[in-house]
């Protein structure tokens, strides 16, 4: 491929991310925005531990939101590690995103504590923040090791405060589950790496 093809091919990729997680957010803000107007309706769509019926809410939950300040938070960090995940491929990336959501929501389902409600992005976040953090290494690329630690850096302080138990009103189990299911899809989805084509003198 020609460095301008390649170049065209990054550029697609690039305006292909961002155009997804736009919308990835612009939804969860409409989400949130009928959640309001509902007289919150759409709270019931968290995930509650053990009860069989709650199963149909572990992928509804990663959508939903306690209030416009909690999206708000979740708002950036999902904006920019979802861009940045979604490079490598909108496909792997849906399948990272699957995965993480999966895992994470039946992990809080399992493991949260008694009669509580769980909802938010924030364990795709972390889950997206583990899978970034490892996948360059995992793959052998230097350019995803790069990200890696500048991710590491930017963000490593809050991971580490989102996992602590000592906090209260927040799910550190469903951040510490979505963290381990980032990791495993880095294992899991990892790209192959190309090996060089042989050549006879």
């Amino acid at each position: 491929m020609s460095s301008a093809g390649a170049g065209s091919s990054r550029g697609d990729r690039a305006r292909a991310a961002a155009k997804l997680m736009l919308a990835w957010v612009a939804l969860l803000w409409l989400l949130e925005v009928v959640d309001v107007l509902s007289g919150h309706a759409l709270d019931g769509l968290g995930v509650t531990p053990r009860t069989p019926s709650e199963l149909v809410d572990v992928v509804p939950s990663a959508f939903i939101h306690f209030g416009f300040a909690h999206l708000a938070a979740n708002t950036v960090p999902l904006l920019v590690l979802g861009f940045l995940a979604a490079l490598a491929g909108l496909r792997r990336f849906l399948l990272v995103c699957a995965l993480i959501v999966l895992v994470d929501g039946l992990g809080v389902w399992l493991i949260a504590p008694a009669h509580t409600n769980t909802a938010g992005a924030s364990g795709l976040i972390f889950g997206l923040f583990g899978f970034l953090l490892v996948s360059g290494f995992v793959e052998r690329r230097p350019w995803g090791i790069l990200a890696g630690l500048l991710i590491a850096a930017i963000w490593g302080g809050s991971i580490l405060s989102g996992l602590a138990p000592t906090q209260t009103g927040i799910s550190w189990q469903g951040h510490l589950l979505g963290l381990l299911a980032g990791v495993a899809a880095a294992f899991l989805l990892r790209r192959p790496r190309a090996t060089p084509s042989a050549l006879t003198q």
